[in-house]
């Protein structure tokens, strides 16, 4: 850390710019040491060309919403200025899960999918235990066979942590993901991330450098007991992009919410677990249709959407009002942990108040940067996000923040904003 410190103050008094590793060169006079692109893989195609079209050669930091492996390629560009950092699967059995999931499909996981089975898992024992399609009991559920105490189970004995809950013992779902407790919020209360780059030689087409943990108190209100019962069909819908801008993020994770379901209905147990999916198209409107065709077809509890854009409408319209228990395994808006949502909102993935930071950290120890921009897609996440990340490089980094410009999915070019935030 010292050395970081006489770096950076011997970079502002000689006024100079120098290259930082592998990640680009820091900027000389006007513009921003580096850039910060928050956004979606269909939308961040054209974007990241019309950047690469510009020749400024800055270190770029993303978020999870553009760990696309097959981005560089769809760009054109190795893309090996960008870093990235994302909600990291680190639970307790994480390995356990990927088995699972190169077992099923021949593939690794991608981002996102510890995520979905997590959640996909926590609501069918949350059923289990209740005894009924019944949102309310569900909801009442949820930490109950998710946080401490209890018999730990996990991916691979995920049948018999099943039958333990439908007999009404006390369970904790220790998750691939992280150990899936949940906070007062509804929120994990732990989390890690990693930070990442592109690299296509590599199966995933990601490489992770560095791995950070965070830690906070379970907690929040749960059912004393569990009436349980065997010899009924619990129902859990899935409610994520098929299409859209996270198609090639929301394909994987549908893939991993379908293996719990499938190891139930595949398992020595009483129990048959039914769900539909359907397509969020990562739109607000199609999101809102596909939340309302799962409660219209008697889904008492529903995995999804993937994006906050999408979670905070859906909860707020169709979710709450319906007492309806939605579990996002990717909504990481801090919007989301603030709602008046009378507790029948959860999620998998850690709120932005903690990727702000970890931002903010690689921002200033690992890329060296002094100033920043943002470029971040005009809804909740984006600019949550971007506002998160600013606070945080400027408070514990001691960094300055240029500049913070919206952008619009789906546009044909991105060259004027991207003017605009490297100024």
């Amino acid at each position: 850390m010292s050395q970081k410190i006489d770096r950076r103050a011997y970079l502002r008094a000689a006024g100079a710019a120098t290259t930082v590793g592998l990640m680009g060169t820091l900027q000389q006079g006007g513009g921003p040491d580096m850039l910060t692109v928050i956004g979606y893989p269909e939308s961040g195609i054209q974007l990241f060309r019309d950047f690469y079209a510009t020749g400024r050669d800055v270190p770029v930091l993303v978020p999870d919403g553009l760990q696309s492996s097959s981005l560089p390629k769809e760009v054109g560009n190795n893309m090996q200025n960008v870093t990235g950092t994302a909600p990291a699967a680190a639970g307790p059995n994480q390995q356990a899960f990927t088995k699972l999931f190169r077992d099923r499909y021949d593939s690794p996981p991608g981002v996102f999918t510890a995520q979905s089975y997590d959640s996909v898992a926590i609501l069918i024992l949350a059923n289990a235990a209740a005894g009924e399609n019944d949102g309310q009991k569900i909801r009442d559920q949820m930490r109950r066979v998710a946080n401490p105490p209890g018999t730990e189970y996990g991916p691979e004995n995920l049948v018999d942590a099943v039958k333990a809950a439908a007999n009404g013992e006390d369970i904790n779902y220790q998750g691939a993901s992280s150990s899936t407790n949940f906070d007062a919020n509804g929120d994990p209360a732990s989390a890690a991330y990693d930070v990442w780059k592109f690299a296509p030689q590599t199966e995933d087409g990601i490489r992770v450098v560095n791995t950070r943990q965070f830690q906070s108190n379970a907690g929040g209100p749960e059912a004393n007991n569990a009436p349980g019962g065997l010899g009924r069909t619990i129902r859990v819908g899935i409610l994520l992009p098929q299409t859209g801008d996270l198609a090639s993020v929301g394909g994987p994770m549908i893939q991993a919410s379908r293996i719990p379901i499938q190891q139930v209905n595949e398992g020595n147990v009483d129990l048959q677990v039914e769900t539909q999916v359907e397509d969020t198209q990562t739109a607000r409107q199609a999101s809102l249709s596909g939340a309302n065709a799962l409660v219209n077809a008697g889904f008492p509890a529903i995995s999804g959407p993937a994006s906050s854009g999408n979670n905070i409408p859906v909860a707020s319209e169709v979710f709450i009002p319906n007492q309806i228990v939605g579990c996002s395994p990717s909504s990481t808006a801090i919007t989301v942990t603030r709602l008046q949502d009378d507790d029948y909102i959860f999620r998998t993935a850690p709120s932005d108040l903690l990727q702000g930071g970890v931002m903010a950290q690689v921002a200033g120890e690992r890329i060296g940067a002094q100033s920043a921009a943002t470029l971040y897609v005009n809804n909740d996440y984006g600019q949550q996000l971007s506002n998160q990340f600013a606070q945080k490089f400027q408070q514990d980094q001691g960094g300055n923040v240029t500049n913070q410009v919206a952008f619009n999915k789906g546009e044909s070019s991105y060259s004027s904003v991207i003017q605009q935030a490297l100024g």
